[in-house]
């Protein structure tokens, strides 16, 4: 049996495809990863958003960045280079002699396959005369003329060649290896050792090392551990947080610590430009000796927020650094969303401790809102649009026109609109008006639910409630005029009206606490009348004459009864023979039949009808596991913020009353058209009237947030069932089973005897 060979690539031709493989599977990827996306689509995209966001500081620092930006052409140029190798030795590897190839005695020979033994000879002395040594040819190419004479004329050596394709018989398998055979070379065995060292010993576990030790510094959203865990310490020590305290902790992160983050730099001439701000800004609380407030980074990033809330100008030097803290500010102030939502579930779970209230959760998203912005808490909506400023407000708050929110300037006839606005020129309040159309328009529709239940609608102490709220984006461009005849939402800014309303009701059923008693059994009285009317049809006129005239007076009405009552009066004898005829026992036997059947019906209507549901909503959940929706969703308009951002929201559910959360807040980053979001919490565990609110909050405008009220009647949880009716087994299946049991053991006896 022939044995196996293992040979280095002494020419180096098989490292060439080694090498072309190699640069081939680095090359081609890297070129559809890393190849520069199409410039003219992102050219045109920005000239499309230039009507409304041309003003925006971020799309004017991304055409700077577009035009002095050489990122592109360096990646080009190096997979350009790459193609350029990898061709390079493709044409090599081209090039390269065949070495391993099937030997053909008969192309030795140059004669066609299956020639006769004459022709071979003859051909064989004519290649012997012309190519012999002796007469001057050379001897290799004579020795192969030879071997393959031997090949075809010889038996034996023609058996080997069709049996292993060679005359000589079999020979050792041959393996090459893709290496040049100085490799393995004594003299340089010192010199490769050093280098498999050096690759696999100190710069591998140095590169893993490196991205492990950075890699668990940061959480899942990139965030530091050392600041969640500063956020978590400040949330649980000061519940109610309001928005001076709350920036301060915001600014204490360890982003803006340049002993924690490259990115954050102290320059030496913030001891002058700092302290100047400070003076300009007023009262900031600098004294306070609380760490890290105290410190210098946190003190800085501090300012500069406050700075771009008051929107004011600051010098070239400490730009740039106020413009990389005010990018960080909208994640960080999500991830101590994100802190207060733990605390508050760990607060419901094990107690022992007080939970972050409501207001310090709305202040983190009231503060994204207003760094988006770049306004303070008390500024009007309206200077989020272009051309407005302070004294420009005095127009829009006077008494003829009362607009005081984005909603009321919509909510305006074009012809009003303009005559406020007029200290605008035309091109200016064309401008305005196309970015007020571009801003969102969001309406909710919210079902209430118990799902996996056999009655969906009846929510029971301690159940799973899910609120299923739908939220449709328009454009604010679709609601111009209709925003004036349809019922607004309930505003955030409209709470406490609406919170004095009840207050005030509430007083006044306190004051006449004697009227409540009488007042509900009119109630009941009204109800049962409506009830037992309900049942009693319509005389045929009068329904007609209801169909025909909805809005008939009450005395037409009472006429067209007094007919009708007349001409039952005179049939009166009638309807009794009739009605006599008709109640036969076997008649009244087949309407209760068919009105049992009817009610059969509708139940299994509405089992079909939950069942549907159910699955859909099972499709729902197995839909959003699998895929994957994109975050780009709308850009935002905001005239200060240095960093594209898209329109994302907040959506919960809270009681107001109690401050305190209900459901999680869930971060919706792909609302474009239409999302569906499941809000799910527990039922409280006692029962009777609720009432929640469900919340959407913007974290990119001011003044679009909105309220539901959410009710909820909680009744008693049904009693577990220790024998269900489905488990129960009549006595005569039990003995119809036993029956076959003994007659399948006697059939068993009768064969085995039989076998006997």
């Amino acid at each position: 049996m022939a044995g196996q060979q293992f040979q280095y690539d002494d020419s180096g031709n098989t490292f060439f495809y080694f090498l072309t493989s190699f640069v081939g599977l680095i090359v081609i990827p890297a070129t559809y990863y890393l190849w520069p996306r199409d410039q003219n689509a992102e050219q045109l995209r920005l000239k499309s958003l230039r009507r409304v966001h041309g003003r925006c500081l971020w799309y004017r620092l991304r055409l700077t960045k577009s035009q002095q930006s050489i990122i592109p052409t360096l990646k080009k140029a190096a997979l350009l280079f790459g193609w350029a190798v990898f061709l390079l030795l493709a044409y090599k590897v081209s090039k390269l002699d065949r070495e391993y190839q099937e030997y053909n005695p008969y192309e030795v020979l140059s004669l066609d396959q299956g020639a006769s033994v004459s022709e071979i000879k003859k051909q064989y002395r004519l290649l012997s005369l012309k190519f012999h040594p002796d007469k001057g040819g050379d001897e290799d190419l004579f020795m192969r003329i030879a071997k393959a004479y031997s090949a075809l004329t010889n038996d034996e050596s023609r058996q080997n060649w069709e049996t292993y394709g060679n005359p000589d018989g079999p020979r050792a398998t041959s393996f090459g290896i893709a290496l040049p055979a100085w490799i393995v070379d004594s003299k340089n065995s010192m010199l490769v050792l050093l280098v498999y060292g050096l690759a696999f010993m100190v710069i591998l576990p140095v590169v893993v090392g490196t991205w492990w030790y950075r890699s668990i510094r940061y959480s899942g959203d990139q965030i530091l551990i050392n600041t969640t865990q500063l956020f978590m310490h400040f949330m649980y020590k000061t519940p109610n947080m309001n928005m001076k305290r709350l920036s301060m902790v915001l600014t204490a992160a360890f982003e803006f610590d340049p002993r924690s983050n490259k990115e954050a730099t102290i320059r030496p001439t913030d001891n002058i430009q700092v302290p100047q701000l400070i003076r300009e800004l007023g009262n900031i609380n600098v004294k306070k000796k609380e760490p890290p407030f105290c410190y210098p980074y946190s003190l800085k990033a501090r300012v500069l927020v406050l700075a771009h809330l008051s929107r004011m100008d600051v010098s070239e030097d400490i730009e740039e650094d106020q413009r990389f803290v005010v990018r960080k500010s909208p994640a960080l102030l999500q991830e101590m969303v994100n802190v207060g939502c733990q605390l508050t579930m760990m607060a419901n779970s094990r107690g022992g401790f007080h939970a972050p209230r409501l207001v310090s959760i709305e202040n983190c998203m009231k503060l994204t809102q207003m760094i988006v912005q770049g306004l303070q808490e008390s500024k009007s909506p309206l200077l989020q649009l272009p051309h407005f400023e302070e004294e420009h407000l005095r127009y829009c708050i006077s008494k003829k026109y009362k607009v005081r929110s984005l909603q009321d300037l919509v909510s305006l006839k074009d012809s009003d609109r303009r005559s406020m606005l007029r200290f605008l020129g035309e091109e200016k309040y064309d401008e305005v008006m196309a970015v007020l159309a571009s801003f969102p328009h969001i309406t909710m529709e919210t079902k209430l639910q118990v799902l996996d239940d056999e009655d969906s609608n009846n929510i029971t102490a301690g159940s799973i409630v899910t609120v299923t709220v739908t939220l449709t984006r328009k454009r604010m461009a679709e609601v111009f005029e209709k925003e004036q005849n349809a019922t607004p939402c309930l505003g955030v800014g409209e709470e406490a009206s609406t919170e004095d309303a009840a207050a005030g009701d509430a007083s006044k059923t306190k004051a006449k606490v004697w009227q409540s008693k009488t007042k509900a059994a009119k109630k009941t009285k009204q109800s049962k009348k409506k009830k037992l009317t309900k049942k009693k049809p319509l005389p045929l006129p009068a329904a007609k004459a209801k169909q025909a005239n909805g809005s008939a007076s009450g005395s037409e009405v009472v006429a067209v009864a007094k007919e009708d009552e007349e001409d039952g009066s005179d049939k009166g004898s009638e309807s009794e023979e009739g009605e006599g005829n008709k109640d036969s026992p076997s008649e009244r036997d087949e309407e209760s039949d068919k009105q049992s059947d009817t009610e059969q019906d509708e139940i299994a209507g509405d089992d079909e009808e939950e069942w549907e549901a159910l699955q859909q909503s099972i499709q729902r959940r197995e839909r959003a596991l699998l895929e994957t929706k994109s975050k780009v969703t709308h850009p935002v308009y905001s005239l200060y913020y240095p960093e594209e951002k898209h329109e994302w929201w907040w959506l919960y559910i809270a009681d107001r009353k109690d401050q305190t959360l209900v459901s999680m807040p869930y971060h919706v980053c792909t609302l474009k058209d239409t999302e569906e979001v499941e809000l799910k919490f527990p039922a409280p565990s006692k029962t009777g009237n609720y009432q929640y609110s469900v919340i959407l909050r913007s974290d990119s405008y001011l003044g679009l947030d909105q309220i539901r009220p959410l009710k909820l009647e909680v009744h008693e949880a049904k009693a577990v069932l220790d024998n269900h009716p489905q488990w129960d087994i009549p006595e005569t299946e039990e003995e119809d089973e036993e029956q076959e049991d003994s007659d399948g053991i006697e059939e068993s006896e009768e064969e085995d005897e039989d076998n006997d």
